[in-house]
């Protein structure tokens, strides 16, 4: 099929909103990354999904709704701590995993009992929900394990030719997927680390645990495979401390893309002439992580990708997943 790239304009919504009635793909932007949509009410719909994507299909994904009376359609239970929660965060990048509905394919769920939802801020993905007027299932638009997509031509990069439509909204905001948070469970798990940290939930619902077990048959959440979001270069980590790791890649002779998050403890030695440097705050970094990577990636003259890992503490606890996630070997 010919993918058609469009302006996030009212009558190209409207486009694309007819597109995913009639069961077709639309990509569209968040303020996480770009998405890949399909009707989550429809089940051949979601599979295209799926298919464009080579998606595992024990990968379950999630269901973007206009508001929160959308997200309750979706789900058996709606806790107190849901509440709290849809009212401190929603439109926002958190997803909260909940008791599904008859309503919910088992293919969105891979098969299992559980379906995660989330009110996206962007007005593009939120026009596109009040449009379509139906809920919409999407993952990030990428190919399976692949760098997440910020921009349009990412999207097209991985995609052309197997989805109907992008919306281009333009460079997404936030740079990282939602945080994804199982209220099925006492106390509730952190299933991914996102936008929203965990110091921000246990402000507003208490004690969080965390759960991160890629081994499992059926996964309750997506993000949580042990290689994901990865760069098709081979793609090293280096803590601040590790000097000396740093000076033995230097030495093998390899066309080497740095990432560094200023300040940093050591400096970068001449031989990287492609250096990308981050700030030392997570939230702008994490913004221009998966864009810096897909530069290093597809248009910088380089062997192989190095990034120096920022800080271990709860507000860097997001980009150091992600990038412990691409760096995983098969």
């Amino acid at each position: 099929m010919q993918t058609e790239i469009l302006p996030a304009e009212p009558q190209h919504i409207a486009h694309a909103a007819e597109v995913l009635r009639r069961g077709r793909l639309v990509a569209f932007p968040t303020e996480t990354v770009y998405g890949l949509g399909a009707n989550a009410l429809d089940a051949n719909a979601v599979a295209g999904i799926f298919r464009a994507k080579g998606r595992p299909a024990n990968n379950p994904v999630i269901v973007h709704v206009a508001d929160v009376q959308g997200a309750k359609q979706l789900v058996t239970q709606w806790p107190e701590a849901a509440e709290r929660l849809a009212r401190r965060f929603w439109p926002g990048p958190l997803t909260l995993v909940l008791p599904k509905s008859g309503v919910v394919p088992d293919i969105i769920t891979a098969g299992g009992p559980t379906v995660a939802v989330r009110v996206p801020a962007h007005p593009v993905a939120l026009a596109l929900l009040r449009a379509a007027g139906v809920p919409i299932a999407a993952p990030s638009a990428n190919r399976s394990t692949q760098l997440s997509p910020t921009r349009a031509e990412h999207v097209r990069r991985g995609l052309d030719g197997l989805i109907d439509v992008i919306l281009d909204g333009g460079p997404t905001t936030g740079g990282l997927e939602s945080t994804v948070l199982d209220l099925t469970t006492t106390p509730p798990r952190l299933l991914r680390p996102g936008l929203v940290t965990v110091p921000e939930l246990e402000a507003v619902i208490g004690p969080v645990g965390q759960d991160s077990d890629p081994d499992r048959a059926i996964l309750p959440s997506p993000g949580m495979m042990r290689r994901h979001y990865a760069p098709r270069k081979p793609l090293d980590l280096i803590e601040s401390h590790e000097a000396e790791r740093f000076v033995e890649l230097a030495k093998k002779g390899e066309r080497i893309g740095w990432v560094i998050f200023v300040p940093q403890e050591f400096e970068v030695l001449p031989e990287f002439p492609e250096t990308v440097e981050l700030p030392c705050d997570p939230k702008e970094s994490a913004a221009r992580l998966y864009d810096s990577l897909h530069y290093l990636d597809n248009e910088a003259q380089v062997t192989r990708i190095v990034v120096q890992l920022p800080p271990d503490t709860p507000e860097w606890l997001a980009v150091r997943d992600r990038l412990r996630r691409a760096a995983a070997r098969e």
